[in-house]
């Protein structure tokens, strides 16, 4: 499997979200990807509102 397509910041920010090593990040399956990064947003746009 090759490496997923994301800017290195992207894969910062989701390593740190999912507090895992940035190694691990782009190994991740693509849909997995996605479904983690929607959660993100998510909870960003919650706390956002408040």
């Amino acid at each position: 499997m090759r490496p997923l397509q994301i800017s290195a910041e992207t894969a910062q920010k989701l390593a740190q979200a999912l507090d895992v090593p940035i190694e691990q990040v782009m190994h991740l399956p693509q849909h997995i990807l996605i479904q983690k990064l929607v959660e993100i947003e998510r909870k960003e746009a919650d706390e956002s509102k408040k």
